[in-house]
């Protein structure tokens, strides 16, 4: 338990050290958040069913946030520990593989819901966001969307020969997921053709489910959302582990 603790608390410290990483899990979705919000404010809309812009893009930002993390932050430091020989230094050591694993997603998820908890802090001061939903249940979906963008990223780590591809790999799939699956604004706005191709899109059916909890929709509405996710990681992270590599 010391050496996970101990762990944790240096990936953190090494997390918020790295410019890309805490840009797009601190900085960016509260930049948007201010962006949007002095464009649009937060008026009661017909579009997004009596409530305000801002208040519906709350829990699309969230889903930024997973998906920075999981296709941006975990493929190029994977790849980039692996590169330079410290996973291997850690598989040397006397503590178990695992650890390492359990302690990475752990700081992930930690700097997720920090990211969460501050742009939560900056949507209710600046607008007043409404959250209708249970906390628990919305907590639930953050951690199961988590999981899933998660094992997408590990998997680009596994199958990267380095950081420099991982990264140029993560960007290509994050930045036309984040545009087109409502995690960069509300899905209403796009065009309906762009909403066919959002459809393909895993990010879509997290921010899908995020949306739900957060305006307390029961889960039984979000029956395929939930399948996707947890296909994702159940297949997706599956892949992940049997192509991992320590060298």
């Amino acid at each position: 338990m010391r050496g996970f603790t101990n762990l944790t608390a240096m990936a953190i410290k090494l997390y918020l050290r790295e410019p890309i990483a805490a840009f797009f899990t601190m900085a960016f979705p509260v930049l948007l958040l201010v962006l949007f919000g002095s464009i649009y404010g937060n008026e009661p809309s017909a579009m997004f069913g009596g409530y305000g812009s801002m208040d519906v893009s709350m829990p699309n930002y969230t889903g930024l946030i997973l998906g920075s993390v999981g296709l941006l932050s975990i493929p190029i430091t994977t790849a980039g520990y692996r590169e330079q020989g410290i996973l291997r230094r850690f598989r040397a050591t006397p503590m178990h593989p695992l650890t390492y694993v359990a302690a990475d997603v752990c700081t992930n998820l930690l700097m997720t819901v920090a990211g969460m908890l501050l742009l939560l802090v900056a949507g209710w001061v600046l607008y007043r966001v409404r959250f209708e939903g249970e906390f628990i249940s919305y907590f639930a979906a953050v951690v199961l969307g988590c999981l899933a963008m998660f094992s997408l990223g590990y998997l680009i780590a596994s199958l990267a020969p380095g950081a420099r591809l991982a990264q140029v790999i993560g960007m290509v799939i994050f930045y036309p997921m984040m545009f087109l699956s409502g995690a960069g604004m509300p899905i209403e706005i796009l065009p309906e053709s762009i909403r066919k191709v959002s459809a393909f899109l895993p990010l879509t059916y997290v921010v899908n489910l995020l949306r739900g909890m957060w305006f307390g929709e029961a889960w039984s509405v979000h029956t395929m959302d939930v399948a996707v996710v947890i296909g994702m990681v159940l297949i997706v992270g599956g892949l992940a582990g049997r192509f991992f590599r320590w060298e």
